[in-house]
């Protein structure tokens, strides 16, 4: 079954509005096109429901219902319990949130060891690195620089006993390689030690079940997933009671809101159920049954990667025949994502720049990876040219970019 990409479409505002057509979207590594039921949540809840939530009155009583609503969804389609998925400002907020718990923690349980690799975001890497000022070891798993991936094997010389925390991606949003998540969380967990997976650029094309994984902490952006500029983490029940309270004191037995140390943006929380509805809606239409929430978001899942793997793969065929460019990450489109980087001959900007009147929306630049391209030997101030599509992108759009960039370059 091929996934109805003119259904998907007609679910996103974007591609209906005028001063949008013409337009190739392909930085949605960036950030998505919100769907049609986030949008109308959101709107609903600015206009009808902006109050205090979990009040004794009608519109703060809904409010509330509606942010309750989006935990509970979500986390039953990322197959993890209800009290152990919150919100938060962002991704990168959430983890310097939480590696402020595992400091104080470490610290009182007589120190250790946490790695990190170069392969990731800043945003998974640099809160980490900074628990070195307070005394915490930190071990850097390498990437290799000719390939750009991670091998287990360098994650297995770098686990001992000291080891508590291993963070490391899902997936580079340069380098575009999935990481096996799986097997990387056997071999932490073997070591007694705890897996934070980033699932920032991996959770876009198709939301993963936690569990299955086996991730202790699974960290994504909602606004990458269709949805408003929200951070979701999940943390395993039995870590988050053990990880010291980093919101109010009289929170502190609520796992939810332990690691949340200001309220969230009510409004975008509710609307964040409509990533949910959008998921459903996608299931539906395509397989029409019963099945538990997390059953269906697997479904969606395999939908997504399967069009998205197809589509890829073209664009890294013609981009691998060229020689006056490198391509960053595997030539094959099985295994990774379509988050596609390469390095030329000047600066990226200034391509994504020469792309844009051909209606070729793309990026150039570093991308917050700059320890991945330093360690690739790529300068980032030159920076990488980034083309990345997720599900709602179409066969015709790919060939727009490719004849754009035949032109370009």
């Amino acid at each position: 079954m091929q996934l109805d990409t003119d259904f998907v479409r007609s679910l996103f505002p974007a591609f209906s509005e005028p001063a949008l057509q013409g337009q190739a979207f392909f930085e949605n590594a960036g950030g998505s096109y919100p769907c049609a039921p986030v949008v109308d949540r959101l709107f609903r809840s600015y206009r009808e429901r902006k109050v205090q939530p979990y009040g004794p009155f009608e519109a703060s009583r809904l409010g509330g219902e509606e942010m309750d609503e989006a935990r509970r969804r979500l986390a039953a389609m990322l197959n993890v319990g209800t009290d152990e998925l919150s919100f938060g400002p962002s991704t990168t907020a959430n983890t310097y949130v939480l590696a402020q718990a595992v400091r104080q923690w470490l610290r009182d349980e007589g120190g250790g060891a946490v790695i990190v690799t170069d392969q990731d975001h800043e945003a998974n890497s640099g809160p980490w690195r900074r628990l070195a000022e307070d005394g915490v070891e930190i071990r850097e798993w390498r990437l290799d620089p000719d390939t750009g991936q991670l091998d287990p094997a360098g994650l297995a010389a770098l686990l001992d006993e000291r080891v508590r925390v291993v963070c490391f991606p899902h997936c580079s949003n340069v380098v575009g390689e999935i990481n096996d998540v799986a097997a990387l969380c056997d071999m932490v967990h073997a070591a007694g030690a705890v897996a934070c997976v980033d699932g920032v650029s991996y959770a876009p094309h198709g939301l993963p079940d936690v569990a299955a994984l086996g991730a202790d902490i699974y960290l994504f952006s909602t606004y990458k997933t269709y949805g408003p500029h929200q951070g979701v983490m999940t943390i395993r029940r039995a870590l988050a009671e053990r990880l010291p309270n980093q919101g109010h004191w009289f929170n502190g037995a609520s796992p939810y809101k332990r690691f949340t140390p200001a309220g969230p943006d009510h409004a975008q929380v509710a609307a964040c159920a409509g990533i949910a509805d959008y998921i459903d809606m996608i299931h539906a239409r395509h397989a029409p049954d019963h099945a538990a929430p997390a059953e269906r978001a697997r479904a969606v899942h395999d939908l997504f990667r399967a069009h998205e793997t197809r589509l890829l793969q073209p664009l890294l065929d013609y981009l691998a025949a060229r020689n006056d460019l490198r391509l960053i990450g595997s030539r094959r489109a099985e295994g990774r994502a379509p988050t596609v980087a390469v390095v030329l001959d000047r600066p990226a900007g200034e391509v994504a720049a020469e792309l844009a009147p051909h209606g070729i929306n793309a990026g150039g630049g570093d991308f917050y990876a700059v320890r991945a391209l330093q360690a690739m030997g790529v300068d980032p101030g030159h920076g990488v040219l980034r083309m990345s599509f997720v599900h709602y992108t179409t066969q015709a759009e790919v060939d727009r970019l490719i004849r754009a960039l035949d032109y370009v370059l």
